[in-house]
């Protein structure tokens, strides 16, 4: 098999997500830094050819009744020089893409789940399938791997007007890196819009090929909780910014690029690990945020449980008076309201409609790409570092997928549309792996 040893520098999204201070100097160490100053560490997109014999990947079929269509948008936020890049960037670039509804186009190609350059960097040393998952440098064609949306496609005339979702992935992974399941909301009806978060990811691929890599862990590594929790605080804030700034392009892009189909009254958001955290303090901060989804992301700046409550997030401390799905995992620090402090602290405080369901035998990257992916690469002996059952638990793949994409898109339906099938009333006997409660 084709693995890499135990290490600590897989796990600095972990260590941001659990608060594992101790571990944060040791997770760092081994990532170069940049001295303040120096070029951003942008580079060119690699032409470096992939072998042949690599292992290889596909994502499921989006189940809806519409094709899927793709618009990649480079947006520039004039108004705040860049956190991250504050000596080089004196504005904040993100790359967002739009999922949709579309009409039928034949033998028109389908789109790769990540850009050439990005996928490259992706499968490398300091890519995310290393760094998040374990996953041998090289050791897979991240690159071959195709969504099902089609560039550019011409919006179907039948979907109507289109609720907007948002996704905000996971620390260090791209807005990739959940493509299954924004193709699959797409073709039941929603434009969805993946953002990512420059110098965040791994990898951001820009026009031309060019690549801003991460930069949050440049410098002296957290190495105490205080500054772990000032780490956490500044990702959150960041990627809000990132996310009202996007809010207020969509009613120009709707304009220029969508033909008003976009229905800016009804638009939700849901994210993964720092993403569902994100998800949530958005919709804390901006009330056109009418409904959303926080998977497997804690809501605290590291330690939210330390009696006085001082590194709870706002969402947690105020709660929200509307509707938020929390979606659980069953790995170590996560699993349910009962168990997560600031999960606890929400469902204590918040007035909005509420529940929350965790998969069984699954752990924290199960809500993401990686879980139908891996399993793949595993049986061609690509394999991450810890095994495959530590990245993406025991739960079959084909259930996981099914049950995450109808809770989600029974969420929205219901918040976004008025449509309720009643998955969300209680447990489900087409869904026994998700454990209910509200």
């Amino acid at each position: 098999m084709t693995a890499v040893p135990r290490t600590r520098t897989h796990n600095r999204r972990q260590v941001l997500v659990t608060g594992l201070a101790a571990t944060a100097a040791l997770a760092t160490s081994a990532v170069p830094s940049v001295a303040a100053g120096s070029p951003d560490r942008s580079t060119a997109g690699s032409d470096r050819p992939v072998r042949a014999d690599l292992p290889t990947a596909r994502l499921p079929r989006p189940t809806g009744p519409f094709g899927v269509g793709s618009a990649i948008l480079h947006l520039v936020d004039r108004s705040r020089t860049d956190p991250w890049a504050p000596d080089t960037s004196p504005y904040r670039e993100l790359m967002v893409s739009v999922r949709y509804p579309a009409a039928p186009l034949g033998a028109t190609p389908r789109v790769p789940q990540m850009p050439a350059a990005a996928a490259a960097h992706f499968g490398g040393p300091e890519g995310a399938a290393a760094l998040n998952l374990g996953m041998a440098p090289g050791s897979a064609d991240w690159g071959a791997t195709l969504s099902h949306a089609r560039q550019d496609a011409p919006v179907h005339p039948r979907a109507g007007r289109l609720p907007v979702v948002l996704y905000s992935p996971g620390l260090g992974d791209p807005r990739t890196w959940n493509t299954a399941l924004v193709d699959d909301l797409a073709s039941h009806g929603y434009a969805v819009v993946t953002v990512d978060h420059t110098y965040e990811a791994t990898e951001v691929e820009f026009p031309g090929g060019r690549l801003a890599t991460m930069r949050i862990f440049d410098g002296a590594p957290p190495s105490d909780p205080d500054a772990l929790s000032a780490l956490l605080r500044k990702v959150v804030a960041v990627r809000v910014a990132d996310t009202r700034f996007v809010l207020d392009r969509l009613p120009e892009l709707n304009r220029t690029r969508f033909g008003d189909v976009l229905d800016l009254r009804r638009i939700g958001m849901f994210g993964h690990s720092a993403g569902g955290f994100t998800a949530a303090q958005a919709m804390h901060d901006d009330r056109r945020i009418r409904a959303g989804i926080n998977m497997d992301g804690q809501m605290d700046y590291v330690g939210g449980a330390l009696p006085d409550g001082s590194r709870l997030s706002t969402v947690a401390l105020e709660g929200l008076d509307r509707p938020l799905l929390l979606m659980g995992t069953e790995s170590e620090g996560s699993g349910d309201y009962r168990q997560q402090p600031s999960w606890a602290a929400f469902w204590r405080n918040t007035r909005g409609w509420k529940a929350n369901v965790t998969l069984t035998g699954s752990r924290h990257a199960s809500y993401t790409d990686a879980q139908v992916l891996l399993p793949q690469l595993a049986r061609q002996g690509a394999e991450p570092g810890d095994g495959l059952t530590a990245a993406v638990g025991t739960v079959r793949p084909d259930r996981a997928a099914a049950a995450e994409r109808a809770y989600v898109t029974s969420f929205f339906g219901r918040w976004l549309r008025g449509h309720d099938d009643h998955l969300l009333d209680g447990p489900s006997g087409r869904f026994p792996e998700m454990v209910f409660s509200n």
